[in-house]
Order: structure tokens, then sequence, then C-alpha cells
């Protein structure tokens, strides 16, 4: 099958908080879904002053694909995305960015390209500093404090750690993404979407 290069995955970029603090908290959902790409490619990131994050590079069987946790404050995530696919003239449909989002609950996660930012600081600062809305989006559900039936403002919300049992959700969900990859660095969007949308199998009894 051949490859259309200017659709393909080239970048993948991470949202969430440096530091031990926030290793585990909600808002680093983002930084679950890269450290597991990298894992599962045997890759390490590494610090990057130009690019202002942690950065990795993997190639497989002639294609390439960069991996980006940025080091700056959330609300300035956009500087180090920016900067990188300046350098390395990547577009914005050839950018995923992966967020958690309050609007699915634990366990959901949904891929797409395009929309808003609903309230993400993250998401609004990559977005203003590519100028477009058009890059791919991996949303990884962490649940709203009002649906979970929590008296916590969503500022405070995410930058908690999830209980057990909602983690374990999310980090299932995030297992499923990690598998459709493949198909978004060969460009297959459509095909790695009904993976990943498709309803999970009940367990065994």
């Amino acid at each position: 099958m051949t490859i259309d290069p200017s659709t393909a995955i080239r970048l993948i970029v991470s949202l969430g908080y440096v530091g031990a603090g926030y290793e585990r908290t909600r808002h680093n959902a983002g930084f679950w879904f890269v450290d597991g790409v990298a894992r599962k490619a045997g890759a390490a990131l590494g610090a990057e002053r130009r690019f202002n994050g942690e950065v990795a590079r993997l190639r497989d069987r002639g294609r390439e694909l960069w991996l980006l946790k940025p080091g700056t404050w959330m609300n300035r995530s956009g500087q180090a995305v920016a900067a990188l696919a300046l350098y390395f003239r990547i577009l914005p449909p050839q950018i995923l960015v992966a967020h958690d989002e309050v609007d699915l609950p634990p366990g959901t996660v949904r891929l797409k390209r395009g929309g808003g930012t609903a309230g993400h600081n993250g998401l609004k600062d990559v977005q203003a500093k590519l100028s477009t809305p058009e890059f791919w989006r991996l949303r990884i559900g962490v649940g709203h404090p009002r649906t979970l039936q929590l008296n916590q403002e969503v500022a405070d919300f995410v930058l908690h750690p999830p209980s057990r049992e909602h983690e374990a959700a999310i980090v299932e969900s995030i297992d499923r993404a990690l598998a459709i990859v493949p198909q978004l660095v060969e460009g297959q969007f459509e095909r790695a979407m009904m993976k990943l949308h498709a309803a999970p199998r009940p367990p065994a009894p």
C-alpha cells in the first residue's frame, strides 16, 4: 500500500504538566499515551531545549515519527509544538495531539480532526501557534466532576489523580489507542477510527 506522506501522522504531541507532582493526574493522560508509544517502540524521550520539551524520534520501515512532551506550562504548549513542526516542516494535518477530555467518561477515547478546544488551555495554545484547528486530536476521557457527582471545580479536578477504578479505565482506553498508532503513521484514519471507536467487548463471564 502506498502511503501519502502529506496525510500520515509525523508528530504525536502529548499535553500535560512536567513534574512528579503531576505525573498521575488526569491532566497528564496525554503524557501517559506518548510514554506508552515510546515504551512500545523501545525508545526514550530526552530533553531538547530548542523544542522546549522532551523528544523522541522513531523510525519504522522508512517512516519517521516524532514524539513530543512539551516542557512548558500547559497554556504555552503551542510553543513547543510550533518549534518542532516548523523545524522539521511538519504540517498541522500531520500532527496528533493527545489530551485529557473532561467531556468523555473514563474509559472512552476518541479520534478526530479539527474542532474546538472546549476550554482546554493546552489545545487553545496549540491552535493559536499553528494558526489553524486542522490538526488531529486524541481525546482521552477522564470524566467531569459534575457527572461523577464530585463537588470540585474542573481546574482542580484535572490536577488530581483519578480513583483506582477510573485510572484503570483510562489506562485501558490508552492501550486501545496505542493499537491504532500503526494506522495513524500510515494515514489510515478511517480504519483507525473504526477500530478505536468500536465498543469494547464485555469481559468473559
